[in-house]
């Protein structure tokens, strides 16, 4: 079999396998490292992991919720498009030739969804557990022990190491939202691109016959 005679619907399908299976590999170190943090928290930083408890409310927004659910809906529709609407669905590297019009849509859009799927998976920030861990130590250290309010009482309250803790937890949770809302846009970036390639791969097939 050549390459001409290549399913491309089946090729997307096999594509979008190998791109789960890569990226989860390239997280999975990172996936660990805040799993691990996750788990020790309520043991080994009580205070800490009740503080950030009370702040939770920071995470619960739409800024948080809508690229997930916009990407979960991009893949539902995704779903049905190659499951239900097209089952039987082929077009091949030959007959895509013949179609002058649809090719460098498909070239495009093809170019670009690989394009950000790369960046996707070489651009994956770590998680340095030990540093992490170093800093909930020093902040669960301040939370119970006594020292604190002997600072602040000796520093006439203008150093008031609990409230410094809590304001840094604040802002630390601040900065974890803004990560995630980023990550998720980029999530649904990368479901756009392969619905609107997967897309226009079903409707070539579609005109074409």
């Amino acid at each position: 079999m050549g390459s001409s005679s290549l399913n491309l619907i089946h090729l997307f399908d096999f594509y979008l396998a190998v791109m789960f299976l890569v990226s989860l590999y390239r997280r999975m170190s990172q996936y660990r490292a805040i799993g691990g943090l996750v788990l020790s928290v309520p043991g080994r930083w009580p205070r800490l992991f009740e503080l950030v408890r009370r702040h939770g409310m920071i995470f619960l927004t739409w800024n948080t919720f809508l690229p997930a659910l916009l990407a979960l809906g991009l893949s539902i529709i995704q779903m049905v498009l190659s499951w239900l609407l097209f089952p039987t669905a082929e077009i091949t590297f030959g007959s895509l030739a013949q179609l002058y019009v649809a090719w460098p849509i498909l070239l495009i859009l093809g170019g670009a969804m690989i394009a950000f799927d790369m960046w996707g998976i070489l651009e994956v920030s770590t998680v340095n557990q030990a540093e992490v861990a170093k800093y909930f130590d020093e902040a669960e250290y301040w939370l119970r022990s006594w020292t604190a309010p002997v600072v602040h009482f000796f520093t006439l309250g203008k150093i008031n190491p609990r409230q410094m803790v809590r304001v840094e937890v604040q802002k630390a949770l601040l900065e974890a939202s803004q990560m995630i809302n980023t990550n998720l846009w980029w999530i649904s970036g990368q479901v756009s691109l392969r619905v609107a390639f997967g897309l226009a791969l079903w409707l070539t097939y579609a005109l074409g016959h």
